[in-house]
């Protein structure tokens, strides 16, 4: 059965940046097989980070992108019908407990809180998965872990995390890096000059400062590498910041021009 976790495996080592000292807390808390929750903006690096960590401990990363329709049985598994009759495949999370992986809910408050409870099982002393459908209880494997991610910009009333679930994890803040830091990987990841990733982050630090003011959303670590791909492919500067900076993220048109405005700014 092995190869149903070695797809699962990093072979090649995920660039991240280190920023401050994530990686040996993450290490302790791996060590202990301590529940971990990422929590940041979108595009800042926390999958990116958990790529990395996974591959630096030499585990397999099953990821689950959370989303508002994803039930229990999407995490845990479900009965199949077959040429044979009906049999029972694991979900991501049965499969990550089972053989011994991280297993990574991304955008945890996506997902229906009725979902999420059944986590609960595996992030205390227990450390097991009840798979109601079958009567089969999960011991989670030694090398299981769980980590969820989210934002807490998009905590409200009737999106977010249950203080039943936050209270089961460790938690490492993330953010948008320090200028010189985005600037390293911008450049490194588009292979644009450091001048341009420069002026690419001075563009996103401006836009930051608009969230709650007319922005959902800055504009992310993820967005300048877009924009910085588009370019290193040739496509004028101007029109690389509109198609991966200014478009996504507004519709506003005194918004747009006040982006615009910070792009020719820097660029002329």
């Amino acid at each position: 059965m092995r190869d149903v976790i070695s797809q699962y495996r990093i072979e090649k080592e995920p660039y991240y940046r280190v920023v401050s000292d994530e990686l040996s807390v993450f290490d302790a808390a791996y060590s202990v097989r301590m529940p971990m929750m990422l929590k940041g903006p979108t595009g800042c690096g926390k999958t990116r980070f958990i790529e990395y960590m996974a591959w630096r401990l030499q585990k397999p990363l099953i990821t689950v992108a959370c989303n508002e329709d994803m039930t229990a049985s999407d995490l845990v598994g479900r009965f199949l019908l077959d040429a044979t009759g009906t049999r029972w495949q694991d979900g991501p999370l049965a499969i990550a407990a089972r053989y011994g992986a991280i297993c990574y809910l991304d955008e945890i408050v996506e997902a229906r809180q009725d979902t999420t409870v059944v986590i609960h099982p595996l992030t205390d002393n227990r450390k097991v998965l009840p798979l109601e459908k079958t009567g089969e209880l999960i011991n989670a494997h030694p090398d299981f872990q769980l980590v969820i991610s989210y934002n807490p910009g998009y905590q409200s009333v009737m999106k977010d995390l249950k203080q039943s679930t936050k209270q089961r994890f460790g938690a490492l803040d993330f953010n948008y890096p320090e200028h010189a830091i985005e600037e390293e990987i911008v450049s490194h990841e588009t292979g644009v000059a450091r001048d341009i990733a420069g002026k690419l982050v001075s563009i996103a630090e401006m836009a930051r400062n608009l969230k709650g003011h007319g922005l959902d959303e800055g504009i992310s670590t993820r967005m300048l590498i877009y924009a910085g791909n588009l370019i290193a492919k040739g496509v004028e500067v101007k029109k690389a910041c509109c198609v991966a900076l200014i478009a996504p993220i507004t519709d506003d048109p005194d918004m747009r021009d006040a982006l615009d405005a910070a792009v020719t700014t820097f660029f002329g």
